[in-house]
């Protein structure tokens, strides 16, 4: 094994730099001046001529010009008719790279802008959530050993000369500065691999010899493979010398507690980020639950849209000026990938506007009302979470979805589809879903109400499913990777149905 330089004073002298800044930041002016810079720079676009760039010169002057879009309007409008060569379209310039996101529901696929600039602002985002930790953390050693990104394979597709797609941590891995390749794992070879299972028990196996002491992706695949390197130490913490893990993409409430026995023993400080294929959001500055700093001069111009007025005709639309604690927004980019006006399809609930700091609360499309209840994707976390700690059990993955009246079921009901890490008796299934109801009708008003009497719906229905049920089902849909995550809340028919064939069949076998 090849000994690494220890480098954490470097990027400790760096990080205090950088947090000095942010001290001083003032967020409304570095937004201002982020979406100036912007429009400033696409002036030479299709997207500005139609907008009139030539005529903002600010915030009111920008919401007058460009409408709200969503993906299917930007692609269909600028960027599908050009497609996969994006010149001067909605940014100057060729676009080299599309990230391709599948979403967290019904699995559409999405192709991204990620430009150069992009990019840039990524890594910058990412450097930002070290120098927390580094400020934290002031005995930390997290550039003594190799950090570990457990993302979807790095293969891209040509669609194009110069143009490339595929996951953005494909496209990350690709234009990894060469200087950085001896502190990540795993390497290019390994990295390629496509078959996630493969892959996956690789990664656990040749890191077992490796200073792993940074760990990043999606919380349900970590789980998979910090348990697989435990179960290959035969005890003991699966990486001792772990520093820091990054998580995010998913609520990390149900996850919290293995994470905590598994990492028991290591000096690591878990911090949650809020990336997306669009760009990176937000990044843990404090502790768990105390909210996530908005990356307000990474390059993207942020608006918030109350979620009840999202598709009003002439939505409120906030910015950082003017936002307020406690209230449920839709996310708005606009960014140096030629996003504009775009709705993110994620809703937040800010904590603090100076800096602004957020919680995020789910998906637009994560919201179950086939019966009038109006749950939301927070709602429907906190809840599973409250029922797993009143069982003492660890739920690894859930989706939940709705049965309408039909013959011989009078009214209608949600029914949960639970991994439990290990398998509850059918005792103690029966007060997770006893649980999840007075949870749920405690947090939601609407749900209480059509559940008073049983009469607008009834009880939840909770199946339990074994270890490795929701890989498996993944797997089947082509969705196995450490970029896919489980949808929570599933309105559509054709997918729920899916899932519920397959539970029906492992019960029969």
């Amino acid at each position: 094994m090849t000994a690494i330089l220890d480098v954490t004073p470097l990027f400790r002298l760096l990080a205090a730099r950088r947090r000095r800044r942010l001290a001083a930041l003032d967020p409304v002016e570095s937004q201002r001046r982020t979406l100036v810079r912007l429009v400033r720079r696409a002036f030479g676009t299709r997207f500005a001529r139609d907008h009139g760039f030539n005529r903002v010169a600010g915030v009111a002057d920008f919401r007058r010009a460009v409408p709200l879009r969503r993906y299917e309007t930007m692609w269909a409008d600028y960027w599908q008719p050009a497609f996969p060569r994006l010149v001067d379209a909605t940014w100057p310039g060729l676009v080299p790279f599309f990230a391709v996101s599948s979403g967290t529901t019904a699995g559409r696929t999405k192709y991204i802008p990620v430009t150069g600039e992009m990019r840039r602002s990524n890594v910058r985002a990412a450097f930002d959530v070290v120098a927390h930790h580094l400020g934290h953390r002031p005995g930390s050693r997290l550039f003594a050993g190799r950090s570990l990104m457990l993302g979807g394979s790095t293969a891209l597709v040509e669609e194009a000369p110069g143009v490339f797609s595929g996951d953005l941590s494909g496209i990350a891995a690709r234009t990894l500065p060469r200087w950085a390749r001896g502190f990540t794992f795993p390497p290019p070879e390994l990295a390629l691999v496509a078959d996630w299972e493969v892959k996956l028990e690789r990664i656990a196996r040749e890191s077992l010899a490796l200073p792993i002491r940074a760990l990043s992706g999606t919380p349900s695949w970590l789980l998979i493979l910090l348990e697989r390197v435990a179960a290959l130490r035969g005890g003991g913490p699966p990486y001792p010398d772990l520093d820091l893990l990054i998580h995010g993409g998913v609520r990390f409430d149900g996850y919290r507690r293995r994470f905590e026995r598994l990492l028991a023993g290591t000096p690591a400080e878990m911090r949650e980020v809020y990336p997306a294929s669009e760009g990176f959001v937000a990044g843990a500055d404090r502790g768990p639950g105390e909210g996530l700093r908005l990356n307000v001069d990474h390059g993207i111009f942020f608006e918030f849209v109350p979620l009840a007025e999202l598709d009003a005709p002439a939505p409120t639309r906030h910015w950082v000026a003017d936002i307020e604690t406690g209230v449920e927004y839709a996310v708005v980019l606009t960014t140096c990938a030629g996003l504009w006006a775009y709705v993110l399809g994620d809703t937040v609930r800010f904590v603090d506007r100076r800096p602004p700091r957020l919680l995020v609360t789910g998906r637009t499309g994560w919201a179950m009302s086939a019966f009038g209840e109006h749950l939301i994707g927070e709602e429907v976390e906190r809840a599973a979470a409250a029922a797993a700690q009143a069982i003492d059990a660890d739920v690894t993955d859930f989706a939940m979805t709705a049965v309408f009246p039909h013959d011989g079921v009078a009214i209608g009901h949600h029914r949960w589809v639970v991994e439990f890490a290990a398998p509850p008796g059918a005792d103690a299934v029966a007060r997770f879903a006893e649980r999840l109801d007075t949870a749920l009708a405690a947090l939601n008003d609407d749900y209480r109400a059509h559940r008073a009497a049983g009469m607008g719906m009834a009880a939840p229905r909770v199946d339990a499913v074994p270890a490795g049920f929701f890989a498996a089902w993944m797997k089947a849909r082509g969705r196995l990777g450490g970029q896919n995550k489980v949808p929570r809340i599933i309105n559509d028919a054709a997918l729920a149905a899916d899932l519920v064939r397959m539970v029906e069949e492992r019960r029969g076998r």
